[in-house]
């Protein structure tokens, strides 16, 4: 098979400690969720759903139905799916057929369910998303008794398989205000619930922010996205977590299982006083060796590292010089003794004592980590390591 110009690996060992650490903080009582959505925030779905099953995961999320599938082909017969966000109307059957666990939150979407339910002769799992103040999707308030009645009526075709929300920024201790409001709010949905005795099979509003961050949101299950990968929600959490782990025995922490690497294509000498790459962006102002990277922004490498980043050599930081073309750039390796064709590069991970984290590619590009790594083409080879 020819190669790619770059390959990612991604580390099960991470990964199980990572699901271990979660489980221990939201207790045995509530599922994990694994949210791949993005592929897998990047990482790949059909690597990371075999991995993640390994790790003891049986429930997976996504954003669509289209995600939905692929998960479809790479889980196995014990693992659940639930579609998040988009459900076409023409793909409500196929979901239903394959026993996928999906959202509504409009009351219109019901009767087309309830339809294909019963041409199908099978039930569809519905969960309903309520509005509690994120504005997104969500039923609202007027339509939830209606959709409510309407499932509980139709309950030999519909199974009220979840009630759920959606917050709005719990990563941010600065939105806690709101996040307490969105939660009392879905407490008014849950009593609705008991008064018309027609409960759901499960409960769930706790993103990773909330799971980490706030117990009391971690019902039934929680929807783990960004912290199975490694990553902390954001700064407001790690804190927390850190004066917490001072204070208990249940320390411990994220690893990240993400490695990128790419191999040198060429190394050339440049004479003090050349330009390196297009334009005048970077002028050599003594005699310097560059390698050469074969990939660029096209690949999902910022461009906006040009002159600012740096990759992995030989364990050393080569710093980026020039502009990061569409499928090429340069580094700087004159420091670095014995630098050949074929020499391994980490992009982003560890070589030897040194370490590129997602975090530094961020500070400079302004992109989020969610961001950055959802943005890595999924043409790029995902390898599970040890």
């Amino acid at each position: 098979m020819v190669r790619h110009s770059s390959r990612i690996e991604l580390s099960q060992s991470s990964l199980t400690s990572n699901i271990n650490f979660i489980k221990k903080k939201i207790g045995s009582e509530a599922r994990i969720s694994s949210v791949v959505k993005a592929n897998a925030y990047g990482h790949g779905i059909e690597e990371f759903v075999k991995m993640a099953e390994r790790a003891g995961v049986d429930h997976f999320a996504t954003a669509s139905a289209f995600e939905a599938e692929t998960v479809l082909e790479a889980k196995s017969d014990k693992s659940d799916v639930m579609i998040m966000g988009i459900l076409y109307s023409e793909d409500i059957a196929w979901a239903i057929e394959n026993e996928i666990e999906f959202y509504v939150f409009n009351f219109e979407r019901l009767p087309l369910v309830l339809e294909e339910a019963k041409r199908l002769n099978k039930k569809a799992k519905v969960h309903l998303e309520v509005e509690t103040g994120a504005n997104r999707t969500g039923l609202p308030e007027k339509e939830f008794q209606p959709a409510l009645s309407f499932l509980k009526k139709h309950s030999k075709h519909l199974e009220f398989t979840g009630l759920c929300t959606h917050f709005g920024g719990a990563e941010s201790f600065s939105n806690q205000f709101k996040i307490d409001r969105q939660h009392k709010k879905f407490k008014e949905f849950l009593k609705v619930c008991k008064q018309k005795k027609f409960m759901p099979q499960i409960r769930h509003i706790a993103c990773s922010a909330a799971a980490l961050a706030y117990p009391d949101t971690v019902y039934d299950l929680v929807r783990i996205g960004v912290a199975q990968y490694g990553f902390w929600p954001s700064p407001d959490i790690y804190y927390m977590h850190m004066q917490n782990a001072g204070r208990s025995s249940n320390g411990g922490s994220l690893k990240r299982l993400f490695t990128w690497k790419t191999d040198v294509m060429d190394v050339r000498d440049v004479c003090a006083g050349e330009f390196i790459g297009y334009g005048t962006a970077y002028q050599a102002t003594q005699d310097m060796k560059v390698a050469v990277m074969p990939l660029g922004y096209s690949n999902g490498y910022p461009r906006a590292q040009s002159n600012r980043g740096h990759v992995l050599v030989k364990g050393k930081k080569a710093p980026i010089v020039g502009l990061i073309n569409m499928n090429l750039f340069m580094v700087d390796v004159s420091h670095i003794e014995g630098v050949e064709v074929g020499e391994e590069v980490v992009l982003v991970g560890r070589q030897k004592n040194n370490t590129i984290n997602i975090s530094s590619f961020t500070q400079v590009t302004q992109l989020m980590n969610n961001e950055m790594l959802s943005r890595l083409p999924a043409a790029i080879p995902r390898k599970i390591v040890k």
